[in-house]
């Protein structure tokens, strides 16, 4: 059972001091330091450690004795250090095991004080030393792990959102924008992808990997490398897009997961193009002000049924035109109050809207994708992937 008593009267404003202390007598000597020194402290004493682990939680320092009863030497700083490594900890030992004292501090203790050696007002220093050094050490962790957050972040941002491969000289504007669902921080599994090859043909993927996080966010990473370097080795569509159901069925970590997509070969005269929609909703083309969809049969997802079978359709284009890839997070947000989503549908009559109104490129993407989270109040629950390519 948990004793508890205070070296001085309680305050809101206290530290907690948890003392660790079989022995009556040392646990006095703690208590009346503690009142010498006159800065209010709440002290609550344990006797083992075994009753310590209910009571540690709430303590902004401990001062644990290393010839407790149910501990070894220093088993009960690693405890600690393990269970609850935001606590302060301040190592109590006697004249002959000082050299204890030496080693728990290399271990990761705060501080280390010898019984019989310590007045009032080196107590109260060392312990307020303690508290003050940890919050130190556990702000300058939460830096660092915010500092590799953000690294592992660029480095999935720079992995999904890659620099598209397109010449000045190819007569094709490349428009992306993404965007993170619920105003997350971290990438979700939305990837895109742009590739001119050799011949003159424009290659366009946009993705989607069920699911948020970083572990999606490695899956559209490895899928959209590959989707790359097979482009950029000149292989057949078919081709391309088996060897990416290959990688995404061998790298997925759940059996479960898939990956919609739809890819769009441009040819080099630009009048035409090759579509494949792989359970992924259709892109649309805007000609002027009119704005269709572009039809292809759809398969299923990719990890999802047969993995060599690719059905395409030949799309015809024009002279000057938009085409609108995107991932479904940008027709999945509501319609104002109602409780229907945009679908393909509406979002086609916001980028008519646009283009009624002379908008073009940056200008057309930008405004369609304002109205789209205008219209759901507020940032899309879904991560959203668009690529605009403009030709003419």
């Amino acid at each position: 059972m948990v004793g508890a008593f205070s070296g001085t009267r309680e305050s809101p404003a206290a530290t907690t001091v948890l003392l660790i202390e079989d022995d009556d007598g040392d646990a006095f000597l703690v208590e009346e330091l503690l009142r010498e020194a006159g800065r209010i402290f709440d002290l609550r004493r344990v006797r083992t450690l075994a009753e310590a682990k209910a009571a540690v939680q709430d303590a902004g320092c401990v001062l644990l004795d290393l010839g407790l009863p149910d501990t070894y030497q220093l088993d009960g700083l690693r405890w600690l250090q393990n269970n609850v490594p935001s606590i302060a900890v301040v190592v109590l030992t006697g004249l002959a095991d000082e050299y204890l004292g030496e080693e728990a501090v290399r271990l990761g203790a705060q501080d280390y004080l010898v019984k019989g050696q310590v007045d009032g007002p080196l107590l109260d220093r060392v312990i307020r030393y303690a508290v003050e050094r940890e919050r130190s050490d556990s702000l300058q962790r939460q830096l660092r792990d915010a500092q590799i957050y953000a690294e592992e972040n660029g480095r999935l941002e720079r992995g999904l959102l890659p620099t598209p491969i397109v010449p000045p000289e190819a007569d094709l504007r490349v428009i992306p924008r993404y965007s993170p669902g619920g105003q997350r921080l971290l990438l979700g599994g939305d990837f895109y992808d742009v590739v001119q090859t050799a011949d003159g043909t424009a290659h366009a993927v946009v993705g989607d990997v069920c699911g948020h996080g970083p572990d999606e966010a490695a899956l559209g990473v490895s899928m959209r490398v590959a989707w790359r370097s097979l482009v950029l080795a000149a292989r057949p569509s078919p081709e391309v897009l088996t060897v990416v159901n290959q990688v995404f069925t061998h790298e997925r970590y759940k059996s479960n997961l898939f990956t919609t997509l739809c890819m769009l070969s441009v040819d080099p005269s630009r009048r035409t193009g090759t579509l494949h929609l792989v359970g992924h909703p259709p892109p649309l083309l805007v000609v002027g002000t009119e704005v269709r969809e572009l039809k292809a049969p759809v398969r299923t997802p990719i990890g999802v049924g047969d993995g060599t079978r690719w059905p395409n359709s030949e799309v015809e284009l024009g002279d000057r035109w938009t085409v609108l890839m995107y991932t479904d997070g940008l027709i999945e947000g509501r319609v104002g109050t109602q409780r229907r989503r945009l679908d393909v549908d509406g979002l086609a009559e916001l980028v008519e809207g646009a283009a009624r109104q002379g908008l073009r490129d940056e200008e057309l993407l930008d405004h369609v994708i304002n109205a789209v989270q205008e219209l759901n109040g507020g940032a899309l629950d879904d991560d959203m992937a668009v690529v605009a390519l403009s030709h003419g």
